[in-house]
């Protein structure tokens, strides 16, 4: 059984000195970090997400949250299954960053998902071992 915790944001900083009071254009990446976690019952993935938009003063917001996954330790973890915790785990990032952006510079702006061609999944999979 695979259990999530709840994503929790960690830093959402505004550079105030890059923005201007103009339209403005804006882009971002999305950044994926993956690590293992494990007690003496249970084993699991700390995912941690990190977005940072930019325009051309520098950088405008640096937005980073984090959760996990728990999983039995007889449960095996294929490719197709992580990279469906991968993509929960970016949707439930973008559904905290849609609430946070309302009534900012970047109501309009939508997130970047990571890009799933460099994610190594076969240097995660042994994490889950």
């Amino acid at each position: 059984m695979i259990e999530q915790t709840e994503m929790v944001v960690t830093q959402w900083y505004f550079h105030l000195d890059n923005i201007s009071n103009g339209p403005e254009q804006f882009s971002n990446t999305t950044t994926l970090d993956v690590m293992r976690k494990r007690n003496s019952i249970r084993k699991g993935l700390a995912c941690r997400l990190h977005c940072r938009f930019t325009n051309d003063a520098g950088p405008v917001l640096d937005y980073v949250a984090e959760h996990s996954y728990v999983i039995n330790f007889e449960d095996i973890i294929d490719k197709t299954e992580l990279l469906k915790m991968l993509r929960n785990s970016f949707s439930n990032f973008e559904e905290k960053f849609d609430l946070r952006k309302l009534g900012t510079v970047l109501q309009h702006e939508n997130l970047r998902p990571p890009d799933e061609t460099v994610i190594d999944t076969d240097s995660i999979l042994p994490l889950l071992a």
